[in-house]
């Protein structure tokens, strides 16, 4: 066991998650006594307890591993990756999800922002992305906030900024990556200057969007996959795009209707090449 490595990220994610350790003892089915001794170095952990603090602190499946690795232990859970053979009924699982959403749109992205699929209803928001942004590696978050991406089409852009920004941020905030800090600055700095102060409020704003069929309204869900051994799934969150009122569903039907332009098509492809390989 790499004692101190285990004892610092123990108590390192205990600090970021706020939690006492009576708290996480009761959690993890344990005692403070003996999650004292854990993180002071006096007692060694079993792989069982490891696992019980890893689900307890809220952690991702890779993170767990991590968590295992460092108390010496091999990982529990599936590190393949989405694309592998292994994979292949999960990755059709998560095909047939995103087709079932049309005519909403609706694409799998991982924590980090890269987009792994999208369904064929994504073109509405993909038209008249700038080349650049569709570019390995894609960034689905920088693609809606950037000047040259959706956010030229977006009505009510600054208020649906801010609610982007501050879910990017709040992710940063539960599972810390450098990366994810950096791309949620970036993000912050295509803001208006009037609407920073708007980053402290706690409304979320539907987005508005213009298309070929009049202005539509739609609000975000995210939903992620529990209960799985796969690191490769448990880091992914499928977002769909739902209408708001019956105009933004003829919207979204007449979209579904009518042939994407090269521009979209060529977009779409960019998206979906940048995910179940990796």
């Amino acid at each position: 066991m790499t004692a101190s490595s285990f004892q610092e990220l123990l108590l390192g994610w205990r600090q970021r998650r706020r939690v006492s350790q009576l708290d996480l003892a009761v959690a993890a089915g344990t005692t403070q006594r003996y999650l004292s001794f854990l993180e002071s170095g006096r007692s060694a952990p079993g792989s069982d307890i490891v696992v019980r603090l890893g689900a307890a602190l809220d952690l991702d499946l890779r993170q767990r591993n991590s968590l295992l690795a460092a108390a010496g232990f091999a990982p529990r859970f599936d590190d393949a990756p989405l694309g592998s053979r292994e994979l292949s009924t999960v990755r059709r699982t998560l095909q047939l999800i995103l087709t079932g959403h049309e005519p909403l749109p609706a694409v799998l992205v991982r924590s980090s922002g890269v987009p792994v699929a999208a369904n064929s209803a994504m073109t509405l928001l993909l038209e008249g992305v700038a080349p650049h942004l569709l570019s390995p590696p894609i960034n689905l978050y920088r693609l809606a906030l950037h000047p040259d991406g959706l956010a030229r089409r977006v009505v009510n852009f600054a208020a649906w900024a801010v609610h982007v920004i501050r879910a990017v941020e709040a992710r940063a905030a539960t599972n810390p990556d450098p990366a994810l800090d950096e791309l949620a600055r970036e993000l912050r700095g295509y803001l208006p200057h009037e609407a920073a102060t708007d980053l402290l409020a706690g409304t979320i704003a539907p987005m508005v969007l213009r298309t070929p069929f009049g202005d539509a309204t739609l609000i975000t869900t995210a939903m992620g996959f529990r209960n799985t051994v796969h690191t490769a799934l448990d880091e992914l969150q499928l977002e769909a795009f739902l209408p708001t009122d019956d105009a933004t569903l003829t919207i979204l039907r007449k979209h579904a209707a009518a042939p994407p332009s090269v521009a979209a098509t060529a977009a779409l492809a960019a998206v979906r090449d940048s995910g179940f390989t990796h």
